[in-house]
């Protein structure tokens, strides 16, 4: 199961980019716990700046707009 972090205040792209991880791990047939994470000392703890952030097992993959949905199951899949 991978663990994911979703950076940012709850805006619409925050929702939106979760839901965007949520589809590409049930395409890939990936287990995957998403946590939301809006704490603004949180979010800056892992250097992201521009949300929406993604963060899978520790590690910061995504900061700032809308990401692809290829980048997403090239993330999953790593």
């Amino acid at each position: 199961m991978k663990d994911i972090k979703i950076l940012g205040p709850g805006c619409a792209r925050c929702t939106t980019t979760a839901e965007m991880v949520q589809k590409e791990a049930d395409r890939l047939g990936t287990e995957i716990q998403i946590e939301k994470v809006s704490d603004y000392a949180a979010i800056a703890g892992y250097g992201v700046v521009s949300t929406p952030g993604i963060v899978i097992d520790g590690k910061v993959v995504h900061a700032g707009g809308l990401p692809k949905a290829d980048d997403i199951a090239k993330w999953l899949t790593a």
